[in-house]
């Protein structure tokens, strides 16, 4: 029980639960990415997200009230791991894919030109 009041917590407190996943997601990510010393390209820190996700859904329809797991508790986990996973998918593939948006781009140096009428004169 203490997993979901301290979500409750966060939620009432911070954000709406929905860009709490989302927030999370991305911390985890990075995080993972630093730990292992991967680039945010690799799926390590992708499958982070996923598994810690995946955990976090398996303790909430764990820890319910309920006697047994109802269609609506399926469909919100579905709602939360889909919530969860678009930003990391995102970084991903564009890590991936398009390289140069995580890169600097050299520096081009501004060439002064001379003036009128002093070109060529010594």
């Amino acid at each position: 029980m203490l997993w979901l009041s301290l979500k409750s917590f966060l939620a009432d407190f911070t954000v709406h639960k929905d860009a709490l996943h989302i927030y999370a997601a991305f911390v985890v990510q990075v995080g993972a990415a630093l730990l292992t010393r991967r680039p945010i390209s690799s799926l390590i820190p992708w499958f982070a997200v996923l598994a810690a996700e995946l955990a976090n859904e398996a303790l909430d329809l764990l820890m319910e009230k309920e006697p047994y797991i109802h269609q609506w508790q399926i469909m919100g986990s579905m709602h939360d791991l889909l919530n969860t996973m678009v930003l990391p998918t995102v970084l991903l593939l564009l890590a991936r894919y398009l390289p140069a948006l995580f890169t600097p781009r050299p520096r081009v140096d501004v060439i002064s030109l001379p003036e009128d009428g002093q070109e060529g004169a010594s």
